[in-house]
């Protein structure tokens, strides 16, 4: 889930869909007027209209006879009524943390401009940005690096499970805190900070749903995978944590400073989000106190999943 704020108000945007509850937030206070928009004939043609388009499963009868009930007075449609009944893909009830009606993006700007006409040139100008910076990360390489850099994290993960957490005696639900320290620790020893730290320094960039890796550049996505791969290594072989930082450490600094004279690293990293290379350098105490506080009243950390930070 990424957010993108049009006109000073944030817009959820799943893949190609918005959601249309913050854009309603966003121009007014009124109560369903989702609702009045979809009972709206027009409406009922458009999206029907484009389901037939994109929806090879689209319940073609049924949208017959909703199309003909359409624009008289006590015809009253629902996005879960015209959902289930026509089996459409274009419109979505969401629940949980990022609920609300999403559209995509064909459906959503119709909307927007019975919404409000500025508002969806706004919308529109926003959401070009957004597919643009994804699809320069696409070209760059980017993105398979940070697709390679998770698949690698496994690799740390399962030497945790066979080498750490059996050692610790712990109970099944704090087992996280061992796979999350870990993480950090490839994290301080790259970055020079822990997850939360990244956090607690770009809020903004939290609230579109992203985390200190997705920020990293080529060049560290290159040398988080092989972090991974050698802290992983060195956990089967009992190597301890202080002498496992300070190798993490050496290596980090003496890689990236090899791919920072790579030609062909460079043009790869022409468009990644972020261009720091040079970490500040840290001790094992520093990373030690960081992780102080993680864990309050027995309750865990706010990491999304075990890899993403």
């Amino acid at each position: 889930m990424i957010k993108i704020v049009v006109q000073d108000t944030e817009i959820n945007v799943d893949e190609d869909y918005i959601s249309l509850t913050d854009m309603v937030r966003s121009n007014t206070t009124e109560i369903g007027l989702i609702e009045k928009w979809i009972s709206n004939k027009n409406t009922i043609e458009f999206i029907g209209a484009w389901e037939q388009l994109n929806n090879q499963n689209f319940n073609y009868p049924e949208f017959g006879v909703i199309k003909n009930e359409a624009g008289t007075n006590r015809f009253i449609m629902s996005v879960k009524q015209w959902v289930a009944k026509t089996n459409a893909i274009g419109l979505t009830a969401k629940t949980g943390r990022y609920g609300g009606t999403y559209a995509h993006k064909d459906i959503a700007f119709e909307f927007g401009t019975w919404l409000s006409p500025v508002f969806k040139l706004y919308l529109i100008k926003e959401f070009q940005r957004l597919k643009e910076d994804e699809q320069k990360r696409l070209s760059s390489g980017w993105d398979v690096r940070r697709l390679v850099s998770k698949a690698n994290y496994k690799i740390q993960t399962d030497a945790i499970a066979e080498n750490l957490i059996p050692n610790m005696h712990l109970p099944k639900d704090k087992e996280f805190i061992v796979y999350a320290e870990e993480a950090d620790l490839v994290n301080y020893a790259l970055f020079g900070m822990t997850a939360k730290q990244w956090r607690d320094k770009n809020p903004k960039l939290v609230a579109q749903g992203t985390n200190i890796r997705d920020y990293a550049n080529v060049f560290q996505l290159i040398v988080i995978s092989n972090l991974e791969s050698l802290n992983g290594e060195m956990i089967h072989q009992g190597i301890s944590k202080g002498d496992r930082f300070k190798t993490l450490q050496t290596v980090a600094a003496s890689q990236l400073k090899s791919l920072s004279t790579s030609k062909a690293a460079n043009i790869l990293n022409a468009d990644s989000p972020n261009k720091q290379l040079s970490p500040p350098k840290q001790t094992l105490s520093d990373f030690d106190k960081s992780l102080k506080g993680i864990m309050v009243a027995g309750k865990p950390p706010p990491f999304k999943d075990k890899e993403s930070e």
